[in-house]
């Protein structure tokens, strides 16, 4: 590639985070009358592929539990092959396994699978014209029980964030180019980072890789998102039973409705020594 630094002109070499379709294939039903159901194709960075679907799945409101899936897989061969186009000759690109495109969850045979559920995605992600109460609508519908919201932190605490994620960002630092999500503790401990080109994967590959670990509900957890928050990203919060969300950017005024209307305590603007509250300002400690 070409730099250009006022008028001076450099060719050097880049590192490019690969963004690459993953297709979602559901498998579902009795044993004697298993269906095979594409319900996703979504445009990621390679890498935490199975937490991924998984993530999506729960937050989708597919499944509820990690015992409903029985197996993730790779789908290989003829099907999932690619044409690759070729970058320029003087880019890195991180990471890239065009085989790895397709994967298959397995659900348990018991699992009933709601058609409605499968689809909705369709509509919060789309331009079709529904509405925001009819999306959260949508959302008490499939929504997990809620306990009550006793999630509390330091506004001091809080400014500690953004630094603390941002330096385990490995290839963000390498590229400039991903999104990221973490969750932190009341205490300020990262416990777990994923970065995307996507950013509601990123958030879908966190929630994945705790919901297969068993460990959800999140509600002792603090979701930091490195950009906007939107209502999207709200409903993925909402389902992981995170009790904080947590963003450096803006969030929508449907984000703003979700967090009043299932409680959880969202901040936008963190960044330096300041930030807003949109709700659960009582969840937020001061120094005397």
């Amino acid at each position: 590639m070409n730099r250009f630094i006022g008028n001076q002109v450099q060719t050097t070499t880049d590192t490019l985070a690969v963004e690459e379709p993953l297709e979602l294939q559901l498998a579902y039903g009795p044993l004697g009358s298993r269906q095979m159901k594409s319900i996703s194709v979504t445009m990621r960075t390679p890498g935490h592929d199975f937490e991924l679907v998984a993530g999506f799945l729960l937050t989708e409101g597919i499944v509820s539990d990690s015992a409903d899936i029985s197996e993730i897989s790779y789908v290989t061969g003829p099907s999932n092959e690619v044409r690759v186009t070729p970058v320029a000759p003087n880019a890195t690109v991180l990471p890239y396994q065009p085989e790895r495109n397709v994967v298959r969850v397995d659900l348990a045979p018991d699992v009933a699978v709601s058609m409605a559920n499968l689809e909705r995605n369709f509509y919060t992600t789309s331009s079709c014209g529904i509405c925001g109460k009819a999306s959260l609508l949508a959302l008490r519908a499939v929504c997990p029980p809620r306990a009550a919201n006793t999630l509390k932190v330091a506004a001091n605490l809080l400014y500690l964030l953004p630094d603390r994620l941002r330096a385990s960002q490995d290839v963000f630092e390498r590229t400039g180019g991903l999104h990221a999500s973490g969750l932190f503790d009341a205490e300020g401990h990262l416990h777990s980072i994923r970065e995307d080109v996507g950013r509601h994967n990123a958030v879908d590959k966190l929630i994945g890789a705790e919901f297969l670990a068993d460990r959800t509900p999140l509600r002792d957890r603090i979701l930091l998102l490195s950009g906007r928050a939107s209502f999207e990203l709200l409903q993925k919060a909402l389902m992981g039973g995170i009790s904080m969300v947590v963003s450096v950017g803006a969030p929508s005024s449907l984000a703003v409705q979700v967090a009043k209307e299932f409680d959880i305590t969202l901040i936008g603007f963190l960044r330096g020594d300041r930030f807003n509250v949109y709700h659960g300002t009582e969840r937020i400690s001061v120094d005397s």
